[in-house]
């Protein structure tokens, strides 16, 4: 039996046209995700402690709750920054993939501070319809004002690299959660200058605590799936069988693997049954198979054993991934 194991570089990878889970250039950032990322930061900093101070001054609680809840914005952002950081170091013995899925795990930590800052505004709404006070509606409202500006920017600045990143992606939507905040502060202060319903701002909130927690259970089921090595979203294997043993040269394939290595890159392994020959022939056969992976289905590190004979059941998935140890042996 000739065994020959190809590498296909993730340097090669390129948009896929089918609906799965394909890499991008902007997956691992432009060389610029790492500046937004500050630019955030800053924004971040700069926004909530002008608002404490304009609370203060116009005695209005609801915006100095607003400010401490842009403060967990500040500390999404830096465990964004961090994890982009370390994402961006390469291959080791110890970690052979490198060290992209850390921004899963900050992802996770950002759904948890989304969580916090989403039970902060439930608490605060209910106090207000309790306790409803009079504001300054006209120093709310500027103060509020600036809040909708340095959000809506900050949201701008992150969302190209949230379509590809969950880890920029939970940064991104704290943004957007802190942007209708300040919407609804500034509604509410704009109504309480003419109106006083005091019952509107905390329903606000109420809709704006729905909407951030929708979204954080997405990132937060994303990035267990891609813990889990789960097939990426999208992705067939069955169809990518079929393909693969249409090719000439190729008589079998079986024992599929796919899994996101991170929010972007696909990984795939398989076995390909082919005519005994010498490994050097298969080299040709191997350059289509990633070629055709690559452009098809967006899969960037493909891994093929080459075999003469289907091991093991022959089936298309493995079957000691299963855990119930009546795959038999594989021949790997």
């Amino acid at each position: 039996m000739s065994v020959h194991h190809v590498h296909a570089s993730e340097a090669k990878a390129a948009q896929a046209p089918c609906g799965g889970s394909p890499p991008s250039p902007a997956a691992a950032g432009d060389g610029h995700t790492g500046a937004r990322l500050l630019i955030t930061l800053a924004l971040n900093l700069v926004i909530p402690l002008a608002q404490v101070a304009g609370g203060v001054a116009a005695g209005s609680v609801a915006l100095i709750s607003d400010a401490t809840h842009n403060f967990s914005d500040f500390a999404a952002v830096l465990i964004a920054y961090v994890a982009f950081r370390i994402g961006r170091r390469g291959a080791s013995v110890r970690h052979t993939f490198g060290y992209r899925r850390a921004e899963l795990l900050a992802a996770l930590v950002q759904v948890g501070l989304l969580a916090g800052a989403s039970a902060v505004i439930v608490l605060e709404a209910v106090e207000r319809l309790r306790h409803p006070t009079v504001v300054a509606g006209g120093l709310v409202m500027g103060l509020a004002g600036l809040g909708v500006v340095g959000n809506g920017l900050s949201a701008w600045l992150l969302h190209r690299d949230a379509r590809h990143s969950l880890n920029v992606r939970g940064a991104f939507w704290h943004m957007v959660g802190d942007m209708l905040t300040s919407v609804a502060v500034l509604i509410g202060g704009a109504i309480l200058t003419v109106r006083p319903w005091y019952w509107l701002d905390p329903l606000l909130s109420f809709g704006i605590v729905i909407f951030i927690l929708k979204n954080s259970w997405t990132i937060a089921r994303e990035s267990g799936l891609i813990l889990m090595n789960s097939t990426p979203r999208g992705l067939d294997l069955e169809a990518v069988r079929r393909h693969l043993e249409a090719i000439d040269g190729v008589c079998g394939v079986h024992y599929l693997h796919a899994w996101n290595l991170a929010s972007s890159g696909v990984a795939f392994s398989c076995h390909v049954v082919v005519p005994d020959q010498a490994v050097s022939r298969t080299e040709t056969l191997a350059e289509t198979l990633r070629r055709d992976l690559r452009e098809r289905y967006g899969i960037d590190h493909p891994v093929f054993q080459f075999e003469t004979a289907a091991c093991g059941n022959g089936e298309l998935l493995c079957g000691l991934s299963c855990g119930n140890g009546n795959g038999g042996p594989h021949g790997h």
